[in-house]
């Protein structure tokens, strides 16, 4: 087909909710493949990709070491059984992970006292970064007995319809409210002052940024009043407009869990496996949450996420099987996403992506910091960064966000816009990027403001 014919045959045939296009057919393009930090329409234009495919391809699209693992696996052992009968790479990758998360974090604070012996994980795999919060939401209310769970506004934890209780837009949950039961209760998120830059010559209004203090006696609030079973944040928002919150804020989370009887479940679906300059996200501020969820870059490209909690914790929210799984899927664990997940770890350590993106994020707050539209703020962590775009007196330049991001599309850039208002433009690239390709995006989205 021809990327006319695709558009059409999509329009025809799939869901009008799914693809969005514009009426002179200018967006979307049609991927034809990737490679590195490019990507090709059908129309064999190259595309330098600022999105990593939403943090997919962290260590570059078609990683030729991840691709051969898959391949291999695919020859060998294309499908097993999901909660029956197991394959070797499912152990291994459940171990992987165990010793990335909790056995890691253990053995790094052992030294400061905060843990008397090693933490262990165990692991629940699914398909979709949703499933893995649904599984965290689950052992919540099996290891606790309450069914509420705190979120944080702006939060976006997928669209199934547990995961739709904590994540906060509106847009994703109004048309389904009256089938969810709603147990979530929703707090402001916290923004960083240490990592924001608000750039403007002239004095504008700005709303009132929500202290951590605040956000405690929020929480205390609901506390009182609620049966919490857990606290379910990301360290930094994605979709929800890259804001990232003051180094006290996950701490203060671990406290209140701590005093409540509460799990704190980490989000790091986005921000796991380096995108932030650390292998998580929560390591910027040596915060260990009981439940950690997992996706997107785990596999580079394939369908998997997981679930993972400490050993203990586990054990006594879940029963051994006594043949029947009460939480389970026709994929789980599914071989080639296992071999594609322990390929995609070893190319992270091999190529050191996770302190490339430490460094080469601090150079992209720097471009940044270099454009002078009026007002902007640019904030982010690693190779995860967002340039917020605002009128005079605060109102979101939604309008000239998207249009900067189609223009971008057809000068050979992909963008996303982020956030409730789509006036956040993010910056998620592969984290084999060059800095000599990162100044020629920031550059390219320096002219189009300058000339919208």
């Amino acid at each position: 087909m021809t990327a006319r014919q695709t558009i059409a045959t999509l329009r025809r045939y799939e869901s009008r909710n799914v693809m969005f296009c514009e009426p002179d057919g200018s967006w979307p393009i049609v991927w034809e493949r990737a490679k590195g930090v490019h990507v090709w329409d059908a129309n064999a234009k190259k595309y330098l990709d600022l999105t990593a495919a939403f943090g997919v391809a962290a260590a570059g699209h078609a990683n030729a070491n991840v691709v051969k693992a898959g391949q291999k696996q695919m020859a060998k052992l294309l499908h097993a059984m999901g909660d029956v009968h197991p394959h070797a790479l499912k152990a291994e990758l459940a171990r992987e992970l165990s010793r990335l998360t909790f056995e890691r974090w253990s053995k790094n604070l052992d030294a400061r006292r905060q843990t008397p012996n090693p933490i262990t994980g165990k692991v629940i795999f699914s398909n979709s970064g949703f499933e893995a919060v649904e599984s965290a939401l689950k052992t919540a209310i099996l290891a606790t007995s309450k069914r509420g769970i705190i979120a944080f506004e702006g939060g976006y934890h997928g669209l199934g319809y547990g995961a739709l209780n904590a994540t906060h837009r509106e847009h994703f949950r109004g048309p389904f409210r009256s089938q969810l039961r709603e147990f979530g209760h929703f707090v402001p998120f916290p923004v960083g002052d240490e990592v924001t830059s608000l750039k403007s010559k002239n004095k504008i209004e700005t709303p009132h940024v929500v202290t951590c203090k605040e956000i405690e006696l929020r929480i205390r609030q609901i506390f009182r009043r609620e049966k919490i079973g857990a606290i379910l944040v990301e360290p930094i928002q994605a979709r929800g407009g890259c804001n990232v919150p003051p180094r006290e804020f996950l701490p203060l989370l671990r406290k209140l869990c701590d005093e409540h009887g509460a799990l704190l479940i980490l989000d790091e679906i986005y921000t796991g496996f380096g995108r932030t300059g650390k292998w998580f996200a929560c390591e910027h501020s040596s915060v260990i949450p009981d439940l950690i969820c997992l996706g997107k870059a785990l596999t580079g490209g394939f369908p998997l996420s997981a679930c993972v909690g400490r050993a203990d914790l586990m054990d006594a929210a879940w029963q051994a099987s006594n043949g029947e799984a009460i939480h389970t899927s026709t994929f789980l664990g599914h071989p080639v996403g296992c071999a594609m997940a322990l390929a995609q770890i070893k190319e992270i350590q091999r190529l050191k992506l996770v302190e490339r993106s430490a460094k080469l994020g601090g150079h992209l707050m720097e471009l940044l910091s270099t454009i002078n539209y009026q007002p902007s703020t640019s904030r982010g962590l690693g190779l995860m960064a967002g340039l917020e775009l605002n009128f005079p007196g605060g109102k979101p330049a939604t309008q000239l966000a998207l249009n900067a991001v189609k223009k971008l599309l057809h000068r050979g850039y992909i963008f996303l816009p982020e956030g409730e208002h789509g006036n956040v433009i993010g910056f998620t690239p592969p984290l084999t990027i060059s800095k000599a390709q990162l100044a020629k995006a920031v550059a390219e989205l320096k002219k189009v403001l300058t000339t919208d």
